[in-house]
C-alpha cells in the first residue's frame, strides 16, 4: 500500500471475521445462516442445563425436608 492510501471504510462478518463493503453485520447469507443455526444450539443447551440445575435444586431441598 503506497504512502497515504488509506482503506475504504468496511465492516467486518460478526460470524467469520471476513472484511465486507455493505450493510449488516454479516458478509453473506451464508454466514447468517450458519451464526442462526449455531445461537439456537447453544440456546438449546443452556436450557436444557437450567433445567438439570432446576430439578436438582427441587430435590435437594425436598431430600432435606
Amino acid at each position: 500500500m503506497a504512502e497515504g492510501e488509506r482503506i475504504p471504510q468496511h465492516r467486518h462478518c460478526i460470524n467469520c471475521g471476513k472484511a465486507f463493503v455493505g450493510v449488516g453485520n454479516y458478509c453473506g447469507d451464508e454466514c447468517r445462516d450458519t451464526s442462526g443455526k449455531e445461537v439456537k444450539k447453544k440456546l438449546k443447551i443452556y436450557v436444557a442445563v437450567l433445567a438439570v440445575i432446576m430439578v436438582a435444586t427441587v430435590a435437594i431441598v425436598v431430600s432435606g425436608l
